[in-house]
């Protein structure tokens, strides 16, 4: 687990989707680096009040509260800012991760399970990443807490990259994420907005467990990740640490991959 320490003292970071999983860990990753959490959820109320209280007992420099949000939802997301502003002053962080499949062949989707992905996947994220450019913009740069005015993190997925049959929604949102992250660096970056993306691989999460509960299936896993082990939150909730902070200043419009090699394809390390 990662180690205390402050490397964003005194910032405030929104995440979304941050009451199970990768949100969690990511959240609590951001915590311990000593910012204020806001831990946001769409239902399950009770749990994302028990994270924010574990993770306000563990952080030496800030403070975590919950908050309600259906990030589809403009004035729910607008109304999650306004909050987190009027608790904590700003936004400094904004992690929008929240994230849904709805599996199907593409001739069985239904227009609907399409637009719930899109709807929560994509324009959840450029919801978040709206509000918390404007909140950016208006507060202005403050040097003394970081070099950057602001920093967008985007939770994407290896298959921006990596086609899903059976996943056409989800995989499409994960690749519109992409230019949506790149075209917020190009356009913000004068301004000293930071705008990155993580694309996690295999991770241990509940939205996949039929993909590892099992000594088979994780075997058959594994022939995917050069690395021989699925991933767990807290991998992406260190990356996501790090790359909050001016450790990684210089880092505008790209994707890291957390994925243990899966983007190398090992299925052709016998030439395919």
């Amino acid at each position: 687990m990662q180690k205390p320490n402050n490397r964003l003292a005194g910032q405030t970071c929104i995440v979304t989707g941050a009451s199970s999983g990768i949100g969690e860990a990511v959240a609590t990753a951001i915590g311990l680096d000593g910012a204020n959490v806001v831990v946001n959820y769409n239902s399950h109320p009770e749990i994302a009040e028990e994270i924010a209280h574990k993770i306000s007992i563990n952080n030496l420099c800030g403070d975590a509260i919950a908050i309600q949000c259906d990030v589809s939802k403009e004035d729910q997301v607008q109304a999650m800012f306004k909050q987190t502003i009027n608790h904590f002053g700003t936004v400094d962080i904004c992690i929008p991760n929240a994230g849904l499949q709805k599996d199907a062949t593409l001739h069985e989707m239904s227009l609907a399970d399409w637009q719930l992905v899109i709807d929560v996947n994509l324009t959840g994220q450029f919801l978040c990443a709206r509000e918390a450019i404007r909140e950016f913009l208006r507060r202005g740069i403050r040097p003394e807490i970081s070099k950057s005015i602001g920093k967008i993190i985007h939770m994407s997925s290896v298959h921006q990259i990596i086609p899903w049959a059976g996943h056409a929604n989800y995989a499409a949102s994960k690749g519109a994420i992409v230019m949506l992250m790149e075209s917020i660096c190009q356009e913000y970056a004068p301004q000293k907005v930071r705008c990155n993306s993580i694309a996690p691989g295999a991770i241990k999460t509940p939205i996949n467990k039929p993909a590892w509960e099992t000594p088979e299936a994780l075997t058959e896993l594994n022939k995917l990740i050069p690395y021989k082990r699925i991933g767990v939150p807290e991998d992406i909730g260190s990356a996501a640490a790090w790359l909050a902070s001016d450790e990684s200043e210089y880092i505008n419009g790209t994707t890291i991959f957390v994925d243990g090699g899966m983007t190398c394809y090992p299925g052709f390390t016998t030439n395919g």
